[in-house]
């Protein structure tokens, strides 16, 4: 039986934005010198909501043609029925990619504008079991020489941040040595991880797994493919002690990650809100690695998943990622800074707290 809509979504607005690198940037697979956000706006009741997604604009006409008539006039309280309605109306298209991409950045701005509505920070809504979200900085691209990697990760560290990561696979050959530089820079009590974005053959992954661990890298990402499940877990069972294996930023349905712990493939495994359909569908990754005593962690995007991450029970430091933190504080007022080596929540601004400074992103515009 039909129920009063109390909120009724009165519209969905939709931008893109490109914002160059401040120097080219690469990791294993891929090189790249821009970024591009897609931002969505929904209001109701007089409260607008933001949220965003880092994809190719192709994502933005994708709301525009197909999502945005089955937001408008719902009720905004009903973040998870409408969830389910765009998962449904993108079935010929296919779940990964643009088509979970697009609807992450809906579900983002419905969430953040459901709290505003209700004029609470977004952990308050979700249900909060910490105040603080450990982070890790992230960056040391392979296309950085040896000095400006040094120089960003011994900064973080600086900042208070214990725990770096750094990109690994383009030249397999300079690796060790950039990884010695890495630890040089760090100095011997921080922690270290290495990134190969899946770049490695099993064999390859294995003997830089042990060259690695007398330099006391501690997590291993993505060694090999993240396709490769039966490689991960190979990798997982023979990694040095205290060496974990951590994967699943490419996962955009909740079945691509039954799959990958079903597998026994990481230790730790990764999600992203930006990508696996929102916050909602990033909640349900949490519930999947609870329930098997397992500690989730998010990927990139550290404005966006500071709240969501408050309410993760198990929880491993979320990614400080440079590039989009960059973005973010450029284009959002109320985007934090880590303190001690933690994100901290505002809780005096409703939603996610951000707000999108959009004379400043009129010039990225596209």
């Amino acid at each position: 039986m039909p129920t009063r809509t109390a909120f009724p979504i009165e519209r969905i607005d939709v931008s893109a934005y490109t914002i160059p690198t401040d120097y080219p940037e690469a990791d294993g697979t891929i090189a790249w010198d821009a970024t591009t956000l897609v931002l969505v706006e929904a209001t109701a009741g007089g409260k607008r909501g933001l949220g965003y997604s880092y994809a190719d604009t192709a994502t933005a006409r994708l709301i525009h043609e197909l999502l945005l008539g089955i937001v408008r006039g719902r009720n905004a309280m009903d973040v998870p029925g409408i969830w389910a309605d765009l998962v449904h109306a993108i079935r010929n298209l296919g779940r990964p990619g643009i088509a979970s991409m697009a609807i992450s950045a809906v579900d983002n701005a419905l969430w953040d504008l459901k709290a505003r509505l209700l004029d609470v920070p977004l952990v308050t809504l979700l249900g909060g079991v910490r105040y603080r979200v450990p982070v890790y900085g992230s960056g040391g691209f392979t296309s950085y020489p040896i000095d400006r990697l040094q120089k960003q990760l011994a900064g973080w560290v600086e900042q208070g941040i214990p725990r770096v990561k750094m990109k690994i696979g383009t030249h397999p050959a300079d690796d060790l040595h950039r990884v010695k530089a890495a630890r040089k820079a760090i100095g011997p009590h921080a922690q270290l991880f290495v990134d190969a974005n899946g770049a490695y053959s099993r064999k390859q992954a294995l003997a830089f797994a042990d060259m690695f661990k007398d330099l006391g890298v501690v997590w291993f990402e993505e060694p090999v493919s993240s396709d490769d499940l039966a490689g991960l877990h190979l990798i997982r069972d023979r990694a040095p002690a205290g060496m974990e294996i951590a994967a699943g930023e490419y996962g955009y349905d909740l079945w691509y990650f039954r799959r990958m712990l079903e597998a026994e493939a990481v230790d730790v495994l990764q999600a992203d809100a930006t990508r696996c359909a929102g916050i909602t569908g990033f909640l349900r990754a949490a519930a999947l690695t609870e329930a098997r005593s397992m500690a989730l962690s998010a990927h990139c995007a550290p404005a966006l998943h500071l709240h969501p991450c408050c309410a993760v029970p198990l929880l491993r430091p979320i990614e400080y990622f440079h590039d989009h933190v960059r973005i973010e504080h450029m284009l959002f007022d109320g985007a934090q800074s880590p303190i001690d080596g933690a994100l901290h929540p505002d809780l005096a601004r409703p939603g996610m707290g951000l707000e999108f400074k959009r004379a400043d992103a009129e010039k990225y515009a596209v």
